[in-house]
């Protein structure tokens, strides 16, 4: 049963369905609104040190209007193109609730929601420069390949939550090559390339070259098109599943799910710093296979007719639209499983998830640990062709690496 956190929670991945777009605003508009309801529960119930501040409580506040007043205003300010009717939802929150206690836990929300508000105010998020590759693509840089320009291009530059700085945990080059032309011209890149042709081709199942469960997998962790709930907001729901599963409190969610939104929010930063900050910008497995021979490398074997799995409820199969290192999926999966691992002392925790990708309708997956899910989804990505390996095992180190530090550093005990 819903608590006020997973209440708003909810309301969050409404919200995401019907905006849509880049994974990096997502993020970032959980970790402000989760943020903002740590505080504002976090100053009634002091259990671990704030995040922005702690704000006068009055000892008979509602819990459940600080959370409500908190989310709403946080996520109007995030979201302020959202068509979600968030002054009904708010006003189902806080009904029945005794009207003393609730407009004490109103102030807190608000004075918490603005916090976090005043914090993110010139945090770069709005900074819509188009992205600008070089003028002339040579092979290995990243190109469109019909799906859009390149998205969140600016991202690596907006001020973290946790973190210093999106280069704080900034992957080495892909094999340890020191320039694109070596790599390209490496046996290890053409083993990367042909691993992603023969399995994330979009009919590999049909000639056998991938399997039923591989397919299966690609499809679950997906949620890349609109109306789904994006990949953060899948590992947030998994957040719920685990949370309801293990009987937390209204307290200890806010923590829990603070976490959560905090490192999501720096897991974009670190994956889109590593995608768009160096000479890399690597381009995707389409283009590597439809283009090979212009790699230089022998080992490799041109595809003009090449697509890969992932495909719109439209029947197209498209590539996200920025480079391929590393793999956002991997760095926000790695990161989570990091943050249930140490929050829940265990990564021994069995759990059944779900999915919103319209390719994999009522599928559920169980897992017996935080990390067998975080792995999963980074290798789903070569199954669905769009990432080579090495996306997926960089994006889980920096993950890892990025989840751990923020446990170690935010919200800690008092």
């Amino acid at each position: 049963m819903a608590d006020a956190v997973t209440y708003w929670n909810g309301v969050l991945l409404d919200v995401i369905r019907q905006v849509g777009g880049s994974p990096c605003p997502i993020a970032r508009g959980g970790a402000m609104m989760h943020g903002a309801i740590y505080d504002a529960v976090n100053s009634i119930i002091p259990t671990h040190k704030p995040y922005l501040g702690t704000v006068p409580a009055n000892p008979i506040a509602s819990i459940e209007a600080a959370v409500a007043y908190a989310a709403h205003d946080t996520l109007a300010a995030a979201f302020p193109n959202s068509t979600v009717d968030l002054a009904s939802r708010l006003t189902t929150a806080v009904a029945g609730l005794d009207p003393l206690a609730k407009a004490a836990g109103k102030a807190v929300g608000e004075a918490a929601a603005q916090m976090m508000i005043n914090a993110r105010s010139n945090d770069g998020a709005d900074d819509n420069t188009p992205y600008a590759g070089p003028p002339n693509p040579q092979p290995g840089d990243w190109r469109p390949t019909g799906s859009g320009d390149g998205l969140s291009p600016n991202w690596p530059m907006v001020t973290p939550f946790c973190i210093e700085s999106g280069s704080q945990f900034r992957p080495p080059r892909p094999g340890g090559f020191l320039s694109k032309a070596q790599m390209l011209r490496s046996e290890e890149y053409a083993a990367q390339v042909n691993e992603v042709q023969t399995l994330g081709r979009f009919d590999a199942e049909a000639t056998g070259n991938r399997t039923p469960e591989q397919t299966t997998i690609a499809f679950f962790w997906a949620n890349d098109v609109d109306g789904t709930y994006k990949p953060p907001g899948h590992l947030f729901d998994i957040t719920r599943i685990v949370s309801e599963q293990r009987g937390l409190d209204v307290v200890e969610n806010a923590r829990l799910f603070a976490l959560v939104g905090l490192v999501m929010g720096d897991a974009a930063i670190v994956a889109w710093d590593a995608k768009y900050s160096t000479d890399l910008d690597l381009w995707r497995p389409e283009s590597a296979i439809t283009m090979g021979s212009m790699d230089g490398n022998g080992a490799t074997i041109e595809d003009p007719a090449w697509l890969p799995l992932s495909i719109t409820p439209d029947g197209v199969h498209f590539s996200p639209p920025f480079p391929a290192y590393v793999s956002g999926h991997a760095t926000f999966g790695a990161a989570h499983a990091a943050i249930m691992r140490q929050y829940f002392g265990t990564d021994n925790i069995m759990f059944t998830a779900t999915t919103e990708d319209p390719s994999a309708k009522d599928v559920e997956r169980t897992f017996n640990s935080f990390t067998a899910a975080a792995l999963e989804n980074a290798r789903s990505r070569i199954y669905l062709g769009v990432h080579f390996q090495w996306d997926g095992d960089h994006g889980f180190l920096s993950g890892t690496a990025l989840g751990e530090y923020v446990y170690g550093n935010c919200l800690t005990a008092l």
